[in-house]
């Protein structure tokens, strides 16, 4: 097979697996269809990956297309195989039930055929749920038993919402008729059904919080091993990632230390790591320092992107053809959402690109780290890099949406330092806010790995957030809780980060006066989602040949 063809059949693959993805990206085909979340189904998605990978290496016909295929295929593998979908219950985008219906809701179904492949999914809701629910009773990993509850408390607030995101996308006057009763009727019943087998048959059984690493499930080292070549797309294990972790933390207390200084005077302490720490404690206690109320939350967003849209063809030569929008988290998914997330474009203009913020609890929230996460979510961030991949109709759609964590976070990470060196910040206060999302990226190394490989228990990566990141208590529990159901997920952020600063450092060395930042940054998001390695085969080809 050529190597299209082998990205145009995984890319396949993929939709089949997820085609709630397809109709969000915009992939036409899928858009009656739900998952099959079956462990028959997974197994056979699992064999189709798996010789997909093999027939990767055959070719030498397109190196990049043939080393994308075969990372994916094996992170897929990977994946599958650590059946987190027989344990995942409350995080947002991993746990199944929470990941259907946000995702229902963000759907614009187009008049006519759109419309009734819509009222098609709502009708397979009920069989997916039971599906779901056999899997997960059959299976002998134990989830977390407060997790289990969260997911409970979750649906029971869904349910007594006359207002839900099922309702959410538009319809016209029949359908959405159609729509109130086949909700009404159909699937509110089965998720009180589901609801009931979570709370009556599944929390009994659940595994307490000292136990909530995948090392204490069988096999859970090796998965979790998998896991992490597959989020990182590197060889590094998990003790290195963790070792990485400890140190980074330990270097930022120095920038917490001159930041803090200029922005708060003289600062106690008789080390480092004790005025560090009262910067973060400070950050945390200062009320002036947290949101009045949702909108003033959404307005800063706005005004924070327009500015970084404006200073980008400094650092750019390829900006996005549409801008980025600001939305709310959903009022039912907000509590177990994180600070904000991004959502990509569709490919056929229904939907933009968007930035969410959760406003969730506003008034307990820090307002410091706002900059920076608007940065990371849109403008330099995640927003240019993946509309900026849907762009590229040249490449094979795989080439466009491949899920490499580790370049996708890392982008994101990386677009929160360069907006410092773009001046985009609003002063040293914000700067502070930088470090306070560097420094969580930097004890996520810390604190998944922890959990997951050494044993920790949940409330050890609590205690190890409070004190390395200036994360308030609500985002503490949120991130433990994440890291818990997305094992080796939030390693990426990281991994991916310091790989694009060393390439940026190893090319400007090579090319002296000939480097350019545009050059370098267009290099970087005009070839698609990359491993971390085929990327650093690119960035060397690139200064062989300026």
């Amino acid at each position: 097979m050529t190597a299209r063809e082998l990205a145009d059949e995984l890319f396949t693959l993929v939709l089949t697996s997820d085609p709630l993805m397809a109709t969000l990206i915009g992939v036409p085909g899928w858009d009656d269809r739900l998952p099959d979340p079956s462990a028959e189904a997974e197994a056979g998605a699992a064999r189709r990956a798996a010789e997909l990978a093999a027939c990767a290496a055959e070719g030498d016909d397109d190196p990049i297309t043939r080393a994308v295929v075969a990372q994916q295929a094996t992170g897929t593998v990977a994946k599958l195989g650590a059946r987190l979908v027989e344990h995942t219950h409350a995080e947002g985008f991993n746990a199944p039930v929470p990941l259907l219906l946000t995702s229902l809701s963000m759907i614009r179904p187009a008049p006519g055929r759109g419309e009734l492949d819509y009222l098609a999914r709502l009708r397979a809701v009920p069989g997916y749920l039971e599906a779901l629910a056999t899997r997960q009773l059959d299976s002998d990993r134990r989830p977390l038993a407060h997790l289990v509850d969260a997911a409970v408390t979750r649906l029971d607030r869904h349910l007594a919402d006359p207002s839900g995101p099922l309702r959410v996308p538009p319809l016209s006057a029949g359908h959405a008729a159609e729509r109130e009763r086949l909700i009404t009727e159909l699937v509110d019943p089965a998720l009180a059904r589901y609801r009931d087998v979570l709370r009556e048959r599944v929390a009994p059984r659940g595994r307490s919080a000292d136990e909530p690493g995948l090392c204490w499930l069988a096999d859970g080292e090796r998965h979790y091993a998998g896991l992490v070549a597959a989020y990182t797309t590197t060889e590094r294990t998990a003790r290195e990632l963790h070792e990485v972790g400890l140190g980074l933390v330990a270097e930022l207390d120095r920038e917490y230390e001159e930041i803090g200084a200029r922005v708060f005077g003289p600062l106690p302490g008789a080390t480092a790591r004790e005025r560090a720490a009262g910067v973060r404690a400070r950050l945390l206690a200062d009320p002036e320092l947290r949101w009045t109320d949702g909108a003033q939350m959404v307005e800063l967003a706005r005004k924070v992107l327009a500015r970084a849209e404006l200073a980008a063809g400094d650092w750019f030569g390829s900006v996005p053809a549409k801008r980025c929008a600001v939305a709310t988290v959903p009022d039912d998914e907000a509590p177990n959402a994180p600070l904000a997330y991004y959502v990509d474009p569709a490919m056929d203009g229904s939907r933009p690109g968007t930035y969410f913020v959760n406003t969730h609890r506003a008034a307990e929230r820090n307002r410091v780290s706002a900059e920076a996460v608007a940065f990371h979510e849109g403008v330099p961030g995640h927003h240019f890099q993946i509309s900026l991949a849907q762009e590229l109709t040249d490449l094979p759609p795989l080439r466009r949406f491949a899920a490499f964590e580790a370049y996708l976070e890392g982008w994101g990470l990386y677009a929160e330092r360069l907006a410092d060196e773009m001046g985009l910040y609003s002063g040293d206060l914000a700067r502070l806010g930088m470090l306070s999302a560097d420094s969580l990226r930097a004890a996520r190394l810390v604190v998944d790995t922890g959990m997951h490989a050494l044993g920790w228990t949940r409330e050890r990566a609590v205690e190890y957030l409070r004190a390395s990141t200036a994360a308030p208590e609500a985002d503490v529990q949120a991130e433990v809780d994440r890291y818990i159901e997305a094992p080796a997920q939030a390693l990426s952020y990281m991994v991916g980060r310091l790989e694009i600063q060393r390439l940026r450092g190893v090319a400007s060395d090579r090319l002296g006066a000939a480097f350019d930042i545009r050059e370098f940054h267009d290099l970087v998001l005009r070839g698609g989602p990359l491993p971390l390695g085929v990327l650093a085969d690119v960035v060397d080809r690139w200064c062989g040949s300026v």
